[in-house]
């Protein structure tokens, strides 16, 4: 088997990791509006190069990609420095009633103690 045959091969599988590991470190931002940035922003670059064939321009995609990841991991480090208050949209712990099937989810008040 030729070279340019492994890296044929090699390559669908780079190409899959390098995704998995993006959409989990943007997952690792601590503020929601980042964390779904991140999230869109992989899916949609992925989405728009599926269709590419050319190895060379595949393999520069590659390359780019990785460095958007370094970026990342920078980002989300520095991120946790900062934590900020959790944002309605983001549910969790935070004084909140969670309502049943079909009934309404209210924030509590937070109050002085």
């Amino acid at each position: 088997m030729s070279a340019v045959g492994t890296l044929r091969g090699d390559m669908p599988q780079q190409v899959r990791s390098l995704y998995r590991q993006l959409l989990r470190q943007g997952s690792q931002f601590s503020a929601y509006n980042f964390r779904e940035y991140a999230k869109r922003r992989t899916r949609d670059a992925f989405h728009d190069n599926k269709s590419i064939d050319d190895p060379r321009q595949i393999q520069e995609l590659v390359q780019k990609g990785l460095k958007e990841l370094q970026v990342m991991k920078r980002q989300t480090v520095i991120g946790q420095f900062y934590q900020l208050d959790r944002l309605v949209v983001e549910g969790g712990i935070s004084g909140k009633d969670h309502g049943g099937e079909g009934q309404v989810m209210r924030q509590k008040e937070q109050g002085y103690d």
